[in-house]
C-alpha cells in the first residue's frame, strides 16, 4: 500500500531460513579426520548426526534427546496422579458437611435416619458415592456438590478422550447431550470394527466426520489418522491406571463407571478394546512414578502420562539404536509438538544432510548403519597421502610421471591391429593410413573397425604388495592406531591412482589374521583378544603373492610387538602364550623363510622400543635380507610409502 514504511533488521526468529545448507564435503572431511586420528568410522559417522556438523553450530540428535529427557523429568514431577480420587473425596466431604448442617437444624425421625446413613458410609470414596446414588438430599448445596463429583469426572474422562468436547457439546447431565455422545461412540465403534475387518471405509469415514466432526478438531484425513489420535489417548488412560496403586486403581475405576453410566461406560470399553486391537504397540507401556504436590485431575494426569509416552517414543527414534534406523524414522510433527519448531527444523536439516551425503555418493547404508562409500574412501585416502607427503619438497624420491600412469607399458615403436579389449592408445597416423588405402583419398575419411591400429607397448613391471598391520590393543592404547590407518590408506590411494597395475592386499593381524579392504580397514576396531599372530599374517601374504606370480613381491610389516600367537598345525586354531613360545617363533620364521625363497622383499617397521621385539625384527631382517625401520609415529607413513616406491622397482629373481 502506498505510504507504508518498512524497517529491516537482523533475523531473530531462530535459525536463518536462508542460510546455506550443510557443507557436505566438510562433513565428510570431518569424519575422515576422526578416522585418520584413530577414531572409529561408525562412531565418526554416528557422531556427525548426533552432534551435528560443528562449524554451523546447529544441534544434533544428542541435543534434541537431552531436551526431550529434560521435559520427561519435568512431566514426572508435575503432580499427584491420584488427584481425581482426591478431588472426589474433597467434594464428597463438602457435600456431607453441608448435608449434616442442614439435618442438624431439623428435629424429626427422617433427619436422624439420614444422619445415621451418612455416619455409616464406607470409607472408600467410590463406595460412598455409589451408596449415595439414591439418597434424597435435603440440602440443595450438598446435592449440587455431590453432582459435581459425577459430572466433573465424566466430563474429565470424555474430554481427555475427545478433545472436541471442550469446543462442542459438554457431557453433562443433559439427556440430549448424552444421546449425541452415545450415538457418536456407537458409530465410531462400528467404523473401527469395519476398519479392523479390512473393509473399504472411505465413504463411511466421510459420513462419520460429517455427522460427528465437531468432536475431532484435529480433523483426521482418514481412519488411520483417527485411530492414531484416539489410540494414543486411550493408551494414556490405561497407563494412568497402571501407574496407580491397586487401591487407587479400584477407586478410580468405580468412580468412572458411576459417572459415565452403563451406556457410555460400555461404549467406552468397546472403544478401548477396538483401539487396543488396532494399535497394540501403544498399549504396552509400563506405569510411571509421577510425583508432585499438586493433585492432577483425570485429564491432566492422563495428559502428563501421554506426554511421557510420546517423549519415550521420540527418544527411541532419536537414539537410532534399532537395526536399520534412519532419520526418516523420526516423527517431525511429534518433535514440533514436544520440543518446538526450531527442534523440528534441526531434524529436517539433519535429514537433508544425510540424504545429500547419500545422493552425492559419499555414504551408503547397510544393516549396521551409515558407512563410507568408495568415493569417500578415495577422498580419505587422498587426504592421508597428502599428509604423508606434507613435509616433502616437490618431486619427492620415487615420484613418477603421471602421464603414463595406468598405461599398459612403455612404447616399443611398433603397432598392431586393434582387438576387442585392447586398452593401448590408438596409433592415429597408421589408422588413417589404413583407411585411406582401403577407401581412397576422398574427404571425409570414413573409418571402419578393421582400420584401427594401437600402439604396441612392452609389459611394464608390476608389484604385488602386502601391507601387514598390527591390530592388537596395544596399538590403540599407545596412540599408534591413527598413524597405522593413515599409512595404510595413503599407500592404498597411491597405488590405486598412480600404480593401478600393482596389486595391494592389506592384512590385519591380532590373535588371528584377516585380509582387509579399504572400507574394512577404515572401520576396523582393535582386537581386544591377546595375541600377535604374525605367522598367520605372513601366510596370507604368501597366498596373495602366489596369485600374482609375474609381479615384484613386496611385503611390508608394521607392528609394535613380537609374535605371541601362531596357528596350531593340527586344528588350525590360534594359540596364544606370553612370553612367546619357541613354537611360535619357529612357526613365524618358517613363513619368513618361505617368503624369502619366493624372492619377496620383506621390510619391517617397528613401533616402540620393546627389546624382545627389536631382537626378533633385527633377526628376521637379516635372515630375509630385508630391512628394519624404527620410525617415529609421525614419520611412519612417509617411511612405508617411500619404501614401497623404492622396493617396487623390478630386480632379477
Amino acid at each position: 500500500m502506498a505510504g507504508d514504511r518498512f524497517r529491516y533488521g537482523q533475523w531473530r526468529g531462530g535459525p536463518d531460513p536462508l542460510a546455506p545448507p550443510y557443507d557436505v564435503r566438510g562433513a565428510v572431511d570431518a569424519v575422515g579426520a576422526e578416522v585418520l586420528a584413530g577414531g572409529s568410522l561408525r562412531e565418526a559417522l554416528r557422531g556427525l548426526l548426533r552432534q551435528g556438523p560443528q562449524p554451523q553450530g546447529r544441534g544434533g540428535l544428542d541435543d534434541l534427546a537431552a531436551r526431550a529427557r529434560r521435559l520427561r523429568r519435568e512431566a514426572l514431577r508435575r503432580g499427584d496422579l491420584d488427584g481425581a480420587v482426591t478431588r472426589a473425596r474433597a467434594l464428597l466431604d463438602q457435600a456431607l458437611a453441608a448435608e449434616r448442617d442442614e439435618l442438624r437444624g431439623r428435629d424429626d425421625d427422617d433427619a436422624r435416619f439420614a444422619e445415621a446413613v451418612l455416619d455409616n458410609l464406607p470409607r472408600s470414596t467410590a463406595r460412598a458415592v455409589a451408596e449415595l446414588t439414591g439418597y434424597r438430599w435435603t440440602s440443595d448445596e450438598a446435592r449440587r456438590t455431590y453432582q459435581r463429583i459425577l459430572d466433573g469426572l465424566r466430563d474429565d474422562v470424555l474430554g481427555q478422550r475427545f478433545a472436541g468436547l471442550r469446543d462442542a457439546v459438554r457431557a453433562s447431565a443433559d439427556p440430549a447431550a448424552q444421546q449425541r455422545l452415545a450415538e457418536m461412540m456407537r458409530d465410531l465403534n462400528d467404523l473401527l470394527a469395519r476398519h479392523a475387518r479390512s473393509e473399504d471405509t472411505t465413504d463411511a469415514f466421510a459420513e462419520f466426520m460429517r455427522r460427528h466432526g465437531a468432536f475431532f478438531p484435529e480433523q483426521p484425513a482418514d481412519v488411520d489418522e483417527l485411530v492414531d489420535v484416539l489410540a494414543r489417548r486411550s493408551a494414556a488412560g490405561e497407563r494412568l491406571m497402571r501407574s496407580l496403586s491397586d487401591r487407587q486403581r479400584e477407586e478410580l475405576a468405580d468412580l468412572m463407571r458411576q459417572s459415565l453410566g452403563d451406556r457410555l461406560a460400555g461404549e467406552l470399553s468397546a472403544l478401548d478394546a477396538n483401539l487396543r486391537a488396532l494399535r497394540p504397540d501403544l498399549h504396552r507401556g509400563p506405569g510411571e512414578r509421577v510425583r508432585g504436590e499438586r493433585p492432577l485431575g483425570y485429564g491432566e494426569a492422563a495428559g502428563a502420562l501421554g506426554e511421557i509416552a510420546e517423549l519415550d517414543e521420540l527418544l527411541d527414534q532419536l537414539d537410532q539404536e534399532h537395526p536399520g534406523a534412519t532419520l526418516d524414522d523420526v516423527d517431525v510433527d511429534a518433535v514440533a509438538r514436544t520440543l518446538g519448531r526450531d527442534a523440528a527444523d534441526d531434524v529436517r536439516r539433519l535429514r537433508e544432510l544425510e540424504r545429500e551425503l547419500r545422493r552425492q555418493g559419499w555414504v551408503s547404508r547397510d544393516a549396521d548403519g551409515l558407512t563410507l562409500s568408495p568415493k569417500a574412501l578415495r577422498r580419505l585416502g587422498g587426504t592421508a597421502l597428502r599428509r604423508v607427503f606434507a613435509d616433502l619438497t616437490a618431486g619427492p624420491r620415487g615420484q613418477h610421471d603421471l602421464r603414463s600412469a595406468g598405461a599398459a607399458g612403455e612404447v616399443s615403436g611398433g603397432s598392431r591391429p586393434w582387438e576387442y579389449g585392447d586398452e593401448q592408445p590408438l596409433d592415429v597416423v597408421r589408422t588413417l593410413t589404413r583407411a585411406v588405402r582401403r577407401a581412397g583419398s576422398g574427404v571425409p575419411v570414413r573409418l571402419a573397425v578393421e582400420d584401427f591400429e594401437v600402439v604396441e607397448t612392452e609389459r611394464r613391471a608390476s608389484a604385488a604388495v602386502v601391507l601387514c598391520v598390527d591390530l592388537s590393543y596395544s596399538m590403540i592404547s599407545q596412540g599408534r592406531w591413527g598413524p597405522m590407518k593413515q599409512t595404510a590408506l595413503a599407500l592404498a590411494h597411491l597405488m590405486a591412482t598412480r600404480f593401478p597395475q600393482d596389486a595391494l592386499q592389506i592384512v590385519g593381524f591380532g590373535l588371528e589374521a584377516l585380509p582387509l579392504t579399504q572400507l574394512e580397514l577404515a572401520a576396523v576396531e582393535p582386537d581386544l583378544r591377546q595375541g600377535t599372530n604374525l605367522q598367520h599374517a605372513l601366510r596370507l601374504a604368501a597366498r596373495h603373492l602366489r596369485r600374482h606370480p609375474d609381479a615384484e613381491p613386496v611385503v611390508l610389516v608394521v607392528t609394535d610387538g613380537e609374535p605371541t600367537a601362531h596357528l596350531d598345525p593340527d586344528d588350525g586354531e590360534a594359540l596364544f602364550h606370553w612370553p612367546p613360545l619357541p613354537e611360535t617363533i619357529e612357526a613365524t620364521v618358517r613363513e619368513v623363510d618361505r617368503l624369502t625363497r619366493y624372492g619377496a622383499t620383506l621390510n619391517l617397521f617397528m613401533l616402540g622400543d620393546d627389546p624382545g621385539l627389536r631382537r626378533f625384527v633385527d633377526a628376521v631382517a637379516r635372515r630375509s635380507k630385508g630391512r628394519m625401520f624404527t620410525p617415529d609415529l609421525e614419520d611412519l607413513g612417509e617411511y612405508v610409502v617411500s619404501d614401497y616406491l623404492r622396493t617396487r622397482q623390478p630386480r632379477r629373481r
